[in-house]
């Protein structure tokens, strides 16, 4: 993914700049995080990285495709083929099981019900939690919730996985297990950005990027 001059202002009165002529190239199999406080316009970078919001000025590129022309309903099918998303909470459904929970991420798609469930099975394994395919959300711990979460995250098989404060709701043994869990995800080949405000999360990513005033920096 790259970004290049890429701002977005938003309608007042009086217009607000949340980002700045930003400029950043994240390599495919890369592990970057972007650090800053509140304010500093990570949601904003974080919306438009994700293709949920559109830059106002500069372009955003992903897998070499230039997003700003694209229409709404293309951009959101190149949002669900190549972007997984890890939140702070794990919106996961209460009632379905990890399985159901981590399948749920296919169901627009074309994909029949059973590889839908056997595609579940696999990401399970790939974070860990085989074992805990058939537990619903108020059995699994905190750690584990966000696990399954990022196996939905992964059942798409996304480019690109984009977390937003992935460990905030977790303690630190928790949060010491899925940071490990991202960093064997990069060492097979995938392609992290971590949005943070976390040093200690930064620190396990191969680079990090700061975002004041909505400007990103080294």
């Amino acid at each position: 993914m790259a970004m290049h001059g890429v701002g977005r202002t938003y309608d007042g009165p009086p217009p607000v700049a949340a980002l700045r002529d930003c400029h950043l190239t994240v390599r495919r199999g890369e592990f970057v995080a972007v650090v800053g406080p509140s304010g500093s316009g990570k949601s904003t970078f974080l919306n438009i990285a994700g293709l949920l919001d559109t830059p106002t000025e500069g372009h955003y590129v992903l897998d070499g495709i230039d997003t700003g022309p694209l229409p709404d309903t293309t951009r959101t099918a190149l949002r669900g083929r190549r972007i997984g998303f890890v939140f702070q909470a794990f919106h996961l459904v209460g009632h379905l099981t990890a399985r159901e929970n981590v399948a749920l991420a296919l169901l627009y798609t074309r994909v029949p019900r059973a590889e839908r469930l056997d595609r579940a099975d696999e990401a399970l394994r790939q974070v860990g939690l085989a074992q805990r395919a058939g537990a619903t959300p108020s059995r699994l711990s905190g750690g584990e919730q966000q696990r399954v979460a990022i196996a939905r995250a992964l059942v798409g098989r996304p480019s690109l996985l984009l977390c937003d404060e992935p460990t905030g709701n977790l303690d630190s043994v928790s949060a010491g297990t899925v940071l490990a869990l991202l960093e064997e995800l990069h060492r097979a080949g995938m392609t992290v950005l971590v949005i943070t405000h976390d040093p200690a999360v930064a620190a396990r990513a191969d680079r990090t990027v700061t975002i004041r005033d909505g400007r990103l920096g080294r």
